[in-house]
């Protein structure tokens, strides 16, 4: 086998190991979306929406696109959807090299009332009566951002972070008014403009919202939607959105989906767009 820049050929043989031939096979160029699940409520704070990498239209955190990825027919390569979880950070999302990170969960009502860390960080919570003011959970650069922060004053008022958004910080808390979630971004990877990682909203007094455009972040009493990334509601315990890996190629190639993966493909144009809903496991094409 011989390497002609991007191009690989294959000496076949016969039985007895006499040369029959020389084959080409061109590698593959995917485009791609990868989406990490959400970060869930923990009855303050709202859940960080999913950190989200993607190759085409739009990507999160405010950074630029990224490459496609040239791959080789016929070999495999591993593919991870990031399962949403109650009251807990998001799961990671993969695909061959790139990783994008689990949202983070939103602060608790307690003296360790921050957001956790994640693609896109968790709103803060809130600690009774102290007066503090608790920091949101950072995003990570090139996948979302960082959630806002939540206060409590006896007495007067308490409010909790919003979650961020893979395109927007969440919103701080307000007086007694919990913070909205930041806005998701908006891909059309799929063929059809979709939204994902919006950061959940915050409870307070009075609540936030879910993220107003761009996304699938939760209301405040609601689960992120599956399939977006979008971070959980901050009241009651409240579970991120689960990922999804999109790819897009060809449409004369073939994937074939391992065990263990959930998908399906659809045509658009002269391509092909294959979603991975579901699982772990590998892709390859013929």
């Amino acid at each position: 086998m011989s390497n002609f820049g991007s191009r690989t050929r294959v000496t076949t043989y016969t039985a007895d190991w006499m040369p029959t031939g020389d084959v080409t096979i061109t590698p593959i160029t995917i485009n791609w979306l990868v989406v990490a699940a959400g970060g869930g409520g923990t009855g303050q704070g709202g859940g960080g929406g999913g950190g989200l990498r993607s190759s085409y239209g739009s990507t999160g955190g405010g950074g630029s696109v990224e490459s496609t990825q040239t791959l080789q027919l016929g070999t495999s390569y591993s593919c991870i959807v990031g399962a949403g979880a109650t009251a807990s950070n998001g799961g990671d999302s993969t695909f061959n090299t790139v990783t994008s990170t689990g949202g983070g969960r939103g602060g608790p009502r307690d003296s360790s009332a921050n957001g956790y860390s994640g693609g896109c960080g968790g709103g803060a919570g809130n600690d009774s009566g102290t007066g503090a003011t608790f920091s949101g959970g950072s995003g990570t650069s090139g996948q979302g951002y960082g959630g806002g922060t939540g206060r409590h004053v006896g007495n007067q008022f308490e409010g909790s972070g919003g979650g961020g958004g893979a395109g927007a910080v969440g919103g701080n808390s307000s007086g007694g008014t919990g913070g909205s979630g930041g806005n998701g971004v908006n891909n059309s990877i799929s063929g059809s403009s979709v939204g994902y990682s919006g950061g959940g909203a915050a409870r307070g007094n009075a609540n936030g919202s879910g993220a107003s455009s761009y996304g699938a972040g939760a209301g405040v009493t609601n689960n992120g939607s599956a399939n977006t990334g979008g971070g959980g509601g901050g009241f009651p315990d409240t579970a991120g959105g689960s990922g999804v890996v999109i790819l897009r190629y060809t449409n004369t190639a073939t994937i074939i989906i391992g065990a263990g993966l959930t998908g399906s493909t659809a045509t658009v144009g002269s391509d092909k767009v294959t979603t991975i809903t579901q699982g772990s496991g590998t892709v390859r094409w013929e």
